[in-house]
């Protein structure tokens, strides 16, 4: 879906209802930051909020996940277009979820095998340094890459607003986290909380 087309299609649908950001909000009970956010395509409006949005603005859920009022003719081919991208976006973010489960198994794998090697086994002392080195390198590419797979699975939902946003890398490794929640500030509402990970929409 083409977030700056859904976000401009939100802001000339509200100017035609002579509604302010501020009024759209207050219809949704969040804040105008987030309703700005959507207008300028950096997020989407979570799934709980498309209807009452769509009531809003007097629109379908179907004109807003295209980004334009869509003719009864088309009505049809758009809803499938929508449901299938919807369902392409979470196989993706699941396959990312795997893959980085896996990354972060096999870098623990590789990196204790590496340290067994270097503390067991009879070898000069520059080729256990070497073992501990590459062990190190291994750990930092491979618990990196799983971090990049890891954010890129999905959205975090703001405990506050409840909008969706993907983090800078650097807000993604700082955030201390449990499994399903990291400590994120939302760009929509500016708070920090323990935002929760969601892999479907």
């Amino acid at each position: 879906m083409d977030q700056n087309k859904i976000g401009k299609f939100i802001a000339e649908t509200r100017k035609q209802k002579n509604m302010t950001q501020r009024q759209l909000a207050d219809m949704l009970s969040i804040s105008d930051k987030t309703v700005s956010k959507w207008e300028c395509g950096k997020g989407l409006p979570e799934v709980s909020l498309m209807l009452p949005l769509c009531e809003a603005l007097q629109i379908t859920v179907n004109d807003l996940l295209t980004g334009e009022r869509i003719s009864v003719a088309d009505y049809k081919q758009k809803a499938e277009e929508n449901l299938m991208h919807l369902m392409w976006e979470n196989a993706e973010n699941k396959k990312r979820m795997i893959l980085s489960i896996v990354c972060g198994v096999i870098t623990i794998i590789a990196v204790c095998a590496l340290v067994v090697i270097a503390s067991f086994l009879a070898i000069p002392t520059a080729a256990r340094i070497a073992v501990i080195l590459l062990a190190f390198v291994t750990a930092v590419t491979g618990i990196g890459a799983a971090a990049v797979l890891d954010a890129k699975a999905g959205h975090f939902e703001c405990p506050y607003c409840k909008s969706l946003f993907v983090p800078s890398m650097g807000e993604y490794v700082k955030g201390y986290h449990t499994f399903t929640r990291r400590r994120l500030t939302c760009p929509a509402c500016k708070k920090t909380g323990m935002c929760r990970h969601r892999i479907v929409r």
